[in-house]
């Protein structure tokens, strides 16, 4: 319910981390060592979180991407490479050191990796500045995609010169402006870059930018989607509806908050196949922020409603009706 170079071979050897597995040769498994040839070669890390045996966007990806040689030759003077993998089958999990287990479970906590792929790029020291995933058209556009992304790292290092620069709220407008640029989930701010959150509030003690007051609102919203999960974890939909209605009508969220809630409370209905209250749902969360990028997902959401309940409906019609008891 909840609403991102290789190393030598003995090197990798000594300390105890496989060789090339999804990725092929060019990517590194070791992030620490990963991190210092990066640094010495003054280039960017793109790191892959994969499930290279089960994921099915994870295999297209690499496939259509990765294994390109037009890939590795666009990103070889930009970045190095780091595949982490999480396989599931047994024997390809064998194929993992302790190490190399380690390393990645401690990664995929670090970077708050809930979803696979997730491509993060990041600097030299490991701090990501974008994040994307699967994308269609071969390694040619992909590469120019991420050369896109990499741009938010410029954006990000001239805003930070800014706000050295500055003194006051023009210091924490140019800190929001580097943290706004590399588009991460709050998450990632909180985990790689606290010291500038707490910047900008030592700069802008009056909350003149507003920032403080978006920082309460992502703090209620993240409870409240704690609380939630609780009803999701018992499966108890009639009282995740009726916490979702009481949220709404508090008055405590506006906005894009709102919107996400009210859009948690069509699903929950359509679960419970209540397909028309779901649908009206949809459209009271398309109004609430009608610019947001959700609102933007709504028709596409609702078209689904309509398809499953014509499904629903069908079902219904195909049931045999029951002989009557003598």
């Amino acid at each position: 319910m909840k609403i991102k170079h290789i190393l030598a071979a003995a090197c990798a050897a000594s300390l105890g981390f496989t060789s090339a597995l999804a990725g092929g040769e060019g990517w590194s498994h070791d992030f620490a060592a990963a991190k210092k040839q990066a640094a010495d070669e003054k280039k960017d890390l793109l790191i892959d979180f994969t499930g290279s045996d089960w994921c099915s966007w994870c295999i297209e990806l690499n496939k259509e991407v990765f294994s390109q040689d037009a890939f590795k030759t666009g990103v070889k003077d930009k970045f190095d490479l780091v595949e982490l993998d999480y396989p599931r089958k047994p024997e390809n999990v064998a194929k993992l050191s302790d190490e190399t287990k380690a390393q990645n479970q401690e990664l995929q906590e670090k970077y708050a990796i809930e979803g696979f792929p997730t491509i993060l790029l990041c600097d030299a020291d490991g701090k990501p500045f974008a994040k994307t995933c699967y994308k269609p058209g071969g390694p040619e556009k992909y590469v120019a995609h991420l050369d896109e992304l990499r741009a938010r790292k410029d954006v990000r290092d001239k805003s930070f010169a800014e706000a050295a620069k500055s003194e006051g709220p023009a210091k924490a407008k140019a800190l929001i402006a580097a943290l706004e640029a590399m588009e991460l989930e709050d998450a990632a701010v909180a985990s790689f870059y606290p010291d500038v959150t707490d910047q900008i509030k030592a700069a802008d003690p009056k909350d003149e930018t507003g920032y403080g007051k978006k920082l309460a609102e992502k703090a209620k919203f993240a409870k409240f989607e704690t609380e939630l999960n609780g009803f999701a974890a018992k499966q108890d939909m009639e009282g995740a509806l009726a916490f979702v209605e009481k949220s709404v009508a508090s008055g405590e969220f506006e906005a894009e908050s709102k919107q996400q809630m009210i859009a948690t409370k069509a699903m929950i209905l359509a679960r419970m196949e209540k397909f028309d209250e779901a649908m009206k749902a949809v459209d009271e969360a398309k109004a609430a922020a009608p610019e947001s990028e959700i609102a933007g997902q709504m028709d596409g959401f609702k078209a689904q409603l309509e398809k499953a309940k014509a499904q629903a409906g069908a079902k219904v019609e195909e049931k045999p009706a029951e002989e009557p008891k003598k």
